[in-house]
């Protein structure tokens, strides 16, 4: 957040979002910070809002491991609510600063909280007024169940980890029919699958780039990182060049071990090859080619309905960046799927998100 608000003044589009875990922060500790970046940005905050996900996390906050997943997602849901409530506790207007009057703010335009629920109890009202965004975006991650169930009632944005066009449709309609049946517009959620790019003027200079950097990967130690990408699960007693093994959600990570176990038997990958592409991907979509290859893969997603947007994994910082800049994005724009200037000055304005929905 510190790091964010000084990015602030130096920046004037971008957008600023941060990760905050509900597992461990409480709700009106959130609202303030985030509402306070937004007015320092003009607009431009945006919440990364998870439950938690790695048990490290835990032995920081006095526990010995995670809540349980369904427990967890009852106090995010919760969270996220008091959140909301204490963004919305000003109306636009609610603040007069009028000196001849001597009035501040108009009480008829600002509401208490006073939440009493499971998880918290917040009087409130937030000592912030209402945010340029009339609140910051909200951005969700996951393919669990309840991510998808929280993600329907709360989010502009999701983060997801699809490494195939079938599996990236099938998302995101879950994504949109649950905000239809939730009475939301489908086109108020933004699905941004991940995605690892490694572009070059030619396919073999993408290749020879891809297999550079992974030529260094130590495979035992490549297995111990997908075990812990995998919510901590020891994958020592496997063989690295068996078969990828059947591996089950867990509390940690509902959704990862599928994924992992699909892409291992969709291409016959063995557990230290799968360990390997997580390392490339992190657990996302992978394209190593040319620029027509790259483009060609996200047009397809996009006009296909796999993805509303692209979550940029660059493998290399600040590399792979500059080359995404400098030889994709002009063939995006080229073939009228990039902005050629920005739609508005908020993030809500350049996501495309329209009017706040409250």
């Amino acid at each position: 957040m510190t790091l964010l608000s000084a990015l602030a003044s130096h920046t004037r589009h971008i957008g600023l979002a941060a990760t905050c875990a509900t597992s461990y922060s409480e709700p009106y500790t959130v609202a303030r910070m985030f509402a306070s970046l937004d007015h320092i940005s003009g607009g431009r905050a945006g919440w990364n809002c998870v439950t938690g996900g790695q048990k490290e996390e835990a032995l920081n906050f006095n526990l010995e491991r995670h809540h349980a997943h369904a427990d967890r997602y009852e106090r995010a849901n919760e969270f996220a609510d008091v959140v909301m409530g204490l963004w919305d506790g000003f109306d636009p207007d609610a603040l007069l600063y009028d000196k001849e009057s001597g009035r501040f703010f108009d009480p008829a335009k600002v509401r208490v909280l006073d939440h009493k629920g499971k998880h918290f109890s917040v009087k409130g009202p937030l000592n912030a007024a209402r945010s340029p965004q009339g609140r910051p975006i909200i951005i969700q991650a996951g393919g669990s169940d309840a991510t998808v169930e929280m993600a329907s009632r709360i989010a502009d944005v999701v983060f997801t980890a699809q490494a195939d066009l079938a599996a990236a449709q099938e998302f995101r309609g879950q994504i949109r029919e649950a905000a239809r049946q939730r009475g939301r517009s489908p086109d108020t959620i933004k699905v941004m699958p991940g995605i690892s790019v490694y572009v070059a003027p030619t396919g073999e200079e993408a290749q020879a780039k891809f297999d550079a950097l992974h030529s260094m990967v130590d495979i035992p130690d490549a297995v111990a990182g997908l075990g812990l990408l995998l919510g901590g699960v020891d994958l020592s007693g496997f063989d690295p060049d068996a078969p990828m093994p059947a591996l089950e959600g867990n509390d940690l990570r509902m959704s990862g071990p599928g994924t992992f176990v699909r892409l291992g038997r969709e291409k016959n990958y063995t557990l230290g090859q799968v360990a390997v592409h997580a390392k490339a991907a992190r657990n996302h979509g992978l394209v190593v080619g040319d620029v027509k290859d790259v483009v060609d893969h996200m047009e397809t997603w996009f006009r296909q309905g796999g993805a509303d947007g692209f979550n940029l994994l660059p493998p290399m910082v600040p590399g792979s960046l500059q080359d995404f800049r400098d030889l994709v994005v002009p063939e995006l724009q080229a073939r009228g799927l990039f902005r050629l200037d920005y739609e508005g000055e908020t993030l809500r304005d350049v996501l495309g998100l329209g009017p706040l929905q409250t």
